[in-house]
């Protein structure tokens, strides 16, 4: 019978410990203190059977064996779904046995005794499965669960083995500390509880075993060392906050890194994490305009004048205007068909093809030389006579009228004196007619001076009336 008992122990415990270890937070549990015995279950007598084991149960002082120290010591490995398996040895000295003999001296009114059989040394080893209810009342601190399993028992030159079933009770401190109480029904397998005709000398008692100890959890890994396991952690290789299920919030917007678009920059929800400085809903990171409200049309830039250019891109922001006129409003003061942006006489009409200014007609050019031949100058030299200014400042005022166009003053003279000189005079006399006209608001670059002395006279030098239609100023158009 004791060889069937040690087998039977073996295996139940092989069973208990073949069951495969999941991942879980601290996985292990150790714990350790003080156990204590108790005989009075497997008494007998009682009016009942619950009468009979499980009355007296916390009768501490009379039935409970208890050792003054460390006595015993169990390991425990999760295995998920709340289960766990775990292995405890434990120690004591049976000083107190508990029989039913209402005609012992010893006899209580109920009548039982307790007897010392000898300072038995008790010995014992038990593998078990627990669930735990702490999920499932999800609660941190209190821990109830209910165990099974097996054992086996040395007492005195006695052993056997046990089918247990119990229940426990964990107050978790921290996370990974607790005190742990159980009490377990270590039921005898096979055997009878006293020696035949010596009902105290115990053999193989069934008995209450009551621990009470502290337990330590460890085991769990948190690679990125932010107190979260990896086994709840979402980012298990990224420090992180609890309430981000240990992922990161770098720049403290309430959005985890990894979900925010801008995760050093503090932002919105809406925007995925990102900022909005304008506050016009378009992320910074996405608005050519961040610190100015304006449309998502444009990019967030504002378009103040409304005429589908951003203001970053209208010339004229406040005013609005076509796109191909840069946002501006089309302008043409001289009403001649030539935008003022692109007319080079903005006031003065004239066709598109001489850039809107007037064109010099032949009847100008006609005009010019008329007031030309009537400039007189001082005999022999390129000073102007008085009566000449009044000439030289209708030629100009003709000029004006025609700022996009330029012009040739041409000096002639008659054939008196030598050739070289008439050539210098006319050269002379064309420059002073050119330098008074600049003098007079003609713009330096529209006009050219030469001469050509006496080389192109127009009428007979023999008369003197000749001569003085020889002496000419002409003026002509530069074309381009």
């Amino acid at each position: 019978m004791k060889h069937l008992n040690k087998l039977l122990f073996a295996g139940m415990m092989l069973m208990t410990m073949g069951s495969q270890a999941q991942d879980s937070n601290n996985p292990w549990a150790l714990s350790f203190g003080v156990n204590a015995v108790d005989t009075r279950t497997s008494a007998g007598g009682g009016k009942n059977f619950f009468n009979s084991h499980v009355s007296q149960p916390f009768n501490v002082s009379e039935n409970w064996n208890i050792l003054p120290s460390v006595s015993y010591l169990s390991i425990a490995r999760s295995v998920g779904n709340n289960f766990s398996v775990g292995i405890q040895g434990s120690i004591n000295k049976i000083e107190k046995f508990v029989v039913f003999n209402p005609s012992s001296p010893l006899a209580n009114s109920a009548g039982y005794a307790v007897v010392n059989p000898g300072d038995l040394m008790y010995y014992g080893i038990d593998g078990n499965v627990k669930y735990s209810f702490k999920n499932a009342i999800k609660s941190k601190v209190i821990d109830p669960s209910v165990h099974v399993g097996g054992g086996y028992t040395f007492l005195g030159d006695n052993s056997f083995g046990t089918a247990n079933v119990g229940f426990g009770l964990t107050l978790w401190f921290t996370d990974n500390v607790g005190l742990a109480l159980a009490s377990t029904f270590k039921s005898a397998v096979g055997n009878d509880r006293n020696v035949a005709g010596d009902i105290n000398t115990p053999k193989a008692p069934s008995h209450l075993q009551h621990t009470v100890g502290i337990t330590f959890q460890f085991g769990g890994k948190d690679t990125d060392g932010d107190g979260i396991y990896d086994k709840d952690d979402a980012c298990p290789e990224v420090a992180g906050l609890k309430q981000f299920n240990g992922c990161p919030d770098t720049d403290g917007d309430g959005i985890i890194d990894g979900s925010d678009a801008c995760p050093e920059v503090a932002g919105l929800a809406a925007l995925n994490g990102c900022p909005d400085t304008d506050g016009d809903g378009i992320a910074d990171k996405d608005d050519a305009c961040p610190e100015v409200a304006g449309l998502a049309a444009f990019k967030g830039c504002p378009d103040t004048d409304k005429d589908g250019i951003a203001d970053k891109d209208d010339k004229c922001p406040t005013v609005a205007g076509p796109k191909s006129n840069g946002g501006c409003p089309i302008v043409d003061t001289d009403k001649d068909g030539v935008e003022d942006k692109d007319d080079a006489c903005p006031t003065v009409a004239g066709p598109a093809s001489n850039k809107g200014c007037p064109e010099v007609t032949p009847e100008t050019i006609k005009q010019l030389n008329e007031y030309g031949k009537t400039i007189l100058f001082d005999s022999g030299k390129s000073s102007f006579k008085t009566q000449s200014f009044a000439v030289l400042q209708s030629i100009a005022g003709i000029l004006k009228e025609y700022p996009n166009s330029n012009f040739m003053i041409e000096g002639h003279t008659d054939s008196d004196g030598s050739n070289q000189l008439n050539q210098t005079l006319s050269e002379n006399r064309a420059a002073a007619v050119k330098n008074y006209l600049i003098e007079k608001g003609i713009a330096t670059e529209r006009l050219k001076s030469t001469g050509f002395g006496e080389t192109k006279p127009l009428d007979t030098n023999k008369t003197a009336k000749g001569k003085a239609n020889n002496r000419r100023v002409e003026v002509s158009l530069i074309k381009e």
